[in-house]
């Protein structure tokens, strides 16, 4: 009986992953289609990625998406880390100051993107990479803070005593005991924030404006009016760096910080 509820559950799993994942690989399979038809196999080719980067649109769209997530990624990284470790010094309101900063993670993007861009019609704010940026930092400074935040609390509390017992200062307690601690959860945290500032979508689509159209909005105009090959070759490339960059930030996330903290210490 356990035998069998056993393999259910991992056919089930399967299932799952197949059913999440099997679209993915079609799409990567398709990308190296000689024929313009996604249905016909026609041979191996290379030729979509070659034109891919020959489109000039294109190349404009990725270059403002990567411009994005950069600024994005450093700013919100800055800001959540900074907000992680005052918290920790909170005790009053903490409970409703975390609440809130939840809430970029729990509401949903629809309702975020549509927030943001009343917003900015209110402040006269013209759409552009400006608004693209301020709203990325919005939604990513939380990831940001929820990664860092965790890491905080299981930081062991007696290094830092046994540093400034020692004499250090707060600024080199801080430089050589906590930020070595908690650097694998910054690093993850970045690796995340850019990560979604790549694949945004919905939020994007509200505050963008002219000259300010990112990959992911250049894609959806472009399967407005079918999917081409081009398009299965542009997608291949963003599922291959988004698998990178998540088990990047996976590994830094589990990493262990204690024999960090053990070498700045000796």
């Amino acid at each position: 009986m356990k035998r069998w509820k056993s393999g259910l559950l991992m056919a089930h799993t399967l299932a799952v992953l197949a059913f999440l994942y099997i679209p993915m690989a079609a799409i990567a399979v398709y990308s190296f289609n000689d024929s313009r038809l996604n249905a016909i196999w026609q041979g191996f080719t290379f030729r979509w990625y070659v034109s891919l980067f020959r489109n000039e649109y294109l190349m404009e769209a990725l270059f403002n998406s990567l411009l994005i997530a950069a600024v994005s990624t450093v700013v919100s990284t800055l800001l959540g880390t900074l907000t992680a470790l005052a918290m920790r010094r909170v005790s009053r309101w903490k409970g409703l100051a975390e609440t809130l900063l939840y809430m970029p993670i729990l509401i949903p993007e629809i309702v975020m993107g549509l927030s943001l861009l009343v917003l900015f019609t209110h402040l006269l704010i013209p759409l552009g990479k400006m608004t693209i940026l301020i709203a990325h930092i919005t939604f990513s400074l939380s990831y940001v803070y929820v990664i860092v935040a965790a890491r905080l609390e299981g930081l062991n509390p007696h290094l830092e005593e046994a540093a400034q017992d020692l004499g250090a200062d707060p600024w080199h307690t801080f430089r050589h005991v906590t930020l070595p601690l908690i650097m694998p959860g910054i690093v993850a945290g970045a690796l995340i924030s850019f990560t979604l500032s790549i694949d945004d979508f919905m939020v994007s689509f509200f505050v963008a404006g002219p000259g300010s159209t990112t990959l992911p909005i250049y894609i959806y105009g472009q399967v407005k009016r079918g999917i081409s090959p081009e398009i299965n070759a542009l997608a291949t490339i963003m599922i291959v760096l988004t698998v990178v960059l998540v088990v990047a930030a996976e590994r830094f996330r589990r990493q262990d910080g204690g024999k960090t903290a053990d070498r700045s210490l000796f």
